[in-house]
């Protein structure tokens, strides 16, 4: 049985150090997000240009394949490390570069601190893999969750304040402060870790770069679910379209109320990150993106309706069931792939994932201009839907996992 939060931060001081860096790191990434599209915004006046930045912030999974195999060679927590501190000297190059290209420097530092994002979760899921026991994964996942989610609630807006404010220096050196403290943390966390597959037993870096699509194609179990996971997000790409379609249109309220739905959901998201172990261990992980892909597709009729206090429960079964998913399928992957492929099999898990929904969004906002956003909110729901009954088959989700390396767990008595 899984263990509950509060024993697994005390049994696990490695842990619990991994979890302190993650808080630290997504105060940063919570606020730089918004904030570098609203600077793009203010420096050309140009909402065009200010989508660019989210363009510039997935451009990095055209080369994930490769970051994945990165993190398969080195030892993860020492990446995870340099990386975080990489990243300080580059924000704080954008408070000193010309203005002349001030525009091309936030656009390159965005990219870059897209290609830190997926080495961050591909490392940080391979150390969770080395560092907790099966049982014991669903609740760190869910953990490290309910943080992401929390923090998605405050930092844009404390990001957003504060640029507001003062400007975007002080948001610069803040969110480069985060990361830097966050390597520093890291640095002191003490685990033994699973070795990489040594040099002369690898295969050409062909093979190497897409093994993890290959594990995920030869794991029956993990591959469906993933499928399943793929087509009901690709799905939600339609939602992403219509959302200021159905606060004007349909609810009859001003798209700044864009606020508060992201609030709404991410309260839903946190319930969802506090709840998860207890599901999976109850349930197993399939069930539980069954049951969460169902939910965030009966959490989309609502919001066809004229009605805001109706359509404000639907977005939190949103919130609640995509985490839900996500975060079944995360622990899933982890249990199901070898210690040495996690990298790797992470980062195809993450571009399988996004690509095919920013390629719907897309879709989507042609869309929206030419059909009823409500029919756009039906075909979601049934692609959802549809997508849930995927991972209704015979394959046991109490397949075997594999073990990481013994651990020298460091505790608290």
């Amino acid at each position: 049985m899984s263990a509950s939060r509060p024993s697994l931060l005390r049994r696990h001081l490695a842990f619990r150090r991994l979890w302190l860096s993650w808080c630290v790191s997504n105060v940063a990434d919570s606020m730089l997000f918004l904030v570098l599209a609203v600077w793009v915004k203010d420096l050309t006046g140009s909402n065009g240009a200010a989508a660019m930045t989210f363009v510039c912030f997935g451009a990095p999974a055209l080369i994930a394949p490769v970051l994945g195999d990165m993190v398969d060679r080195v030892s993860r927590r020492r990446l995870l490390v340099v990386v975080k501190l990489a990243i300080v000297p580059v924000l704080l190059g954008l408070l000193v570069v010309p203005d002349a290209v001030l525009l091309v420097a936030v656009y390159a530092v965005t990219v870059a601190y897209g290609a830190v994002g997926y080495l961050t979760a591909a490392a940080q899921g391979g150390l969770v893999r080395d560092l907790l026991d099966d049982d014991d994964l669903a609740a760190g996942n869910g953990l490290l969750s309910t943080v992401d989610q929390a923090l998605r609630l405050v930092a844009p807006l404390l990001g957003t304040g504060l640029y507001a404010l003062a400007g975007p220096g002080p948001v610069v050196v803040l969110t480069a402060s985060c990361f830097g403290v966050a390597a520093l943390i890291l640095a002191g966390l003490r685990m033994t870790e699973t070795p990489p597959t040594p040099a002369d037993e690898r295969g050409g870096y062909g093979a190497e770069i897409v093994a993890g699509a290959a594990h995920l194609r030869r794991t029956p179990l993990l591959g469906i679910t993933l499928v399943a996971v793929t087509v009901g997000f690709a799905a939600t790409g339609l939602l992403n379209a219509v959302s200021f379609a159905v606060l004007e249109h349909g609810l009859g309220v001003p798209a700044a109320m864009i606020g508060l739905v992201v609030s709404v959901q991410g309260i839903g998201a946190v319930l969802a990150g506090i709840t998860v172990a207890r599901a999976i261990g109850t349930w197993q992980e399939s069930a539980v993106v069954r049951v969460g892909l169902l939910l965030l597709a009966a959490g989309t009729l609502p919001l066809m309706t004229p009605w805001l206090p109706v359509a404000l429960v639907g977005l939190v079964a949103i919130g609640f069931g995509g985490t839900w998913s996500v975060v079944a399928l995360m622990t899933m992957r982890q249990r199901l792939t070898p210690p040495t492929l996690q990298g790797r099999v992470g980062t195809a898990t993450n571009v399988a994932i996004t690509v095919p929904q920013t390629a719907v969004t897309l879709v989507g906002a042609a869309l929206v201009g030419l059909v009823d956003h409500r029919l756009l909110l039906l075909v979601t729901a049934v692609g959802v839907a549809l997508a849930a009954m995927l991972t209704w088959r015979r394959t046991s989700s109490t397949v075997t996992g594999f073990t990481a390396q013994p651990q020298q767990q460091e505790a608290v008595s």
